[in-house]
């Protein structure tokens, strides 16, 4: 009885050890990351020169044209009609 108690004991020791080395590494690593995000400077986005044709007219993602709209409702209507068969 007492062998299955010290192995046990060893276990625990062991699986504390284990668990403080882990919860040491992650401290350190929060007070690293933040550390660093106070010293490291933010990027910013390059500024684009005035003259730039994309800063004058700005993609408008709802333009797309009625042959791409033809084409995704005919494939969603084909995958609809394809599946009810299943």
């Amino acid at each position: 009885m007492s062998h299955i108690g010290s192995l046990l004991s060893e276990a625990t020791t062991l699986m504390m050890t284990g668990m403080l080395v882990v919860f040491a590494f992650l401290t350190m690593m929060v007070f690293l990351v933040s550390l660093m995000s106070r010293l490291v400077p933010k990027e910013t986005p390059p500024l684009s020169p005035a003259g730039s044709k994309s800063a004058q007219t700005p993609i408008n993602s709802t333009d797309v044209s009625p042959q791409v709209v033809a084409a995704i409702s005919a494939a969603v209507h084909q995958y609809r009609s394809s599946a009810k068969h299943k």
